[in-house]
């Protein structure tokens, strides 16, 4: 009896045991489910936002401008978390020509700035039509056909003749007032022979055209302000006395640069004005800050050169010049918001002002960034207020004006010859007018050849 009472005891200390281990399991189980979901909770991340990257090509190369667009791109970036530009490098020199390539091979970029060649590339179907939200900031954009498809940088460059003061107070040069007092101010620096009176970057093609317009302006422009549309027309070609006239001024002009001009890059230039081997350049005022840059304590000083006829024609007001998107990137609307957003983060005051101050560029927004401004760029301005003629430059004009594709860098070529003496002005003039006819037997905005 008593062995049967000890068994049942046993038997009732197992079950208890059992139970007792049921339930603390259980309290285990939901205990580790509790934590495991607080864990679940503390744990959990944020998925990282979608990125849109576009793509970004300008003319880089001007240090100035180099340096403000990868400022500003850089506060654009760190600014938006799910949207990205990023630079292609334009690799300086021939821009044009490496725009083209870019386009050849199917990597035309989501934003580009475009020059001369705008209204080619539109017609082409390559830019799109900016939106109204972007265009509304500026002062006066320039509209194509009813639409605006680039947004300029800045005013027009006005080009200048930039001296070193030091050396003109030295020497008691003075600043001319007429075309004549010009070369005779060349003719008292040569005669000094302690420097060059002028530096020329001619070993980047583009930078011929800052004198080639001046002359443009003074023998052609100012004889018929059409000349171009007549040529398509064919009632003027370029053996016309006006055109050679052109090449008569830039030999005349040119016979003062320095020895190796013509393989002299544009980013050298600085260096010969601030080293004391050159007085003067003609060139736009974004050299100002390149200049300051280069040597703080450069006293420098500017004046227009006058026409031969006496009257001041300058390079001024709008051009097609300026930034543009493609109709590639408007396709992606994603891309195309992102694209849209750089811009207006690109002119907005506080960034607008880095590069309207490294490029001592005129602000063209209706909102106008506060500059540190020169003193010397008020005198740029007030010039621009007194000129005779302010006009973009002869490669930016749109319409009946409109240059064909390619012909502005042949006419440079052809001048470069010309001044180097290795043909005559009349066997230039020869070459030009072959070139036109065959660039306008496909391109002629006056009959609409090539215009669609």
């Amino acid at each position: 009896m008593k062995t049967r009472k000890s068994f049942l005891l046993a038997l009732i200390s197992i079950v208890l045991i059992s139970c007792m281990f049921v339930a603390c399991s259980k309290d285990e189980t939901a205990s580790t489910s509790s934590s495991a979901a607080e864990s679940s909770k503390t744990t959990t991340v944020t998925a990282a936002p979608k990125v849109t990257e576009i793509t970004l090509v300008f003319a880089d190369g001007d240090e100035g401008a180099k340096k403000s667009f990868n400022e500003i791109v850089n506060r654009f970036n760190s600014s938006h978390d799910d949207m990205k530009v990023t630079i292609q490098p334009g690799n300086g020199g021939n821009y044009s020509e490496f725009v083209k390539t870019k386009d050849s091979v199917g990597e035309f970029p989501d934003i580009v700035e475009m020059r001369g060649e705008a209204a080619m590339y539109i017609r082409a179907g390559k830019l799109a039509p900016l939106p109204a939200e972007l265009t509304d900031l500026f002062l006066s954009p320039m509209y194509i056909d009813g639409n605006v498809y680039t947004v300029a940088l800045a005013g027009e460059n006005t080009n200048g003749i930039i001296y070193n003061k030091t050396y003109f107070d030295e020497n008691g040069l003075e600043e001319p007032a007429t075309y004549d007092e010009f070369i005779e101010l060349c003719e008292k620096i040569v005669e000094l022979g302690d420097m060059d009176p002028l530096v020329v970057g001619g070993g980047d093609l583009w930078h011929m055209g800052f004198l080639f317009n001046k002359a443009w302006d003074d023998q052609v422009i100012s004889q018929d302000p059409d000349f171009i549309a007549h040529c398509y027309e064919g009632t003027k070609d370029f053996s016309d006395p006006t055109v050679k006239a052109v090449f008569a001024e830039m030999q005349q002009i040119m016979q003062y640069a320095q020895k190796g001009w013509a393989s002299t890059p544009d980013a050298q230039i600085t260096t010969f004005l601030v080293n004391d081997m050159a007085a003067m350049m003609f060139s736009g005022t974004h050299m100002f800050t390149q200049i300051l840059s280069a040597d703080p304590e450069f006293e420098l000083g500017w004046f227009p050169i006058y026409s031969p006829d006496g009257k001041l024609r300058l390079v001024g007001g709008s051009g097609i010049s300026g930034l543009a998107v493609s109709t590639e990137c408007q396709n992606d609307s994603a891309k195309w918001e992102t694209a849209i957003e750089f811009l207006k983060f690109f002119y907005a005051p506080e960034n607008y002002s880095v590069y309207c101050e490294a490029l001592s560029a005129i602000p063209v927004t209706k909102d106008a960034p506060a500059l540190n401004g020169l003193a010397v760029l008020d005198e740029v301005i007030a010039a621009t207020s007194e000129a005779d003629n302010l006009t973009p430059m002869w490669n930016s004009k749109a319409g009946i004006n409109e240059l064909p594709p390619d012909f502005r860098n042949f006419t440079y070529k052809t001048l470069v010859e010309v001044l180097l003496g290795q043909r005559t002005i009349d066997s230039a003039c020869e070459e030009l007018n072959k070139s036109w006819q065959t660039a306008a037997s496909s391109f002629n905005p006056v009959t609409g050849v090539g215009i669609e």
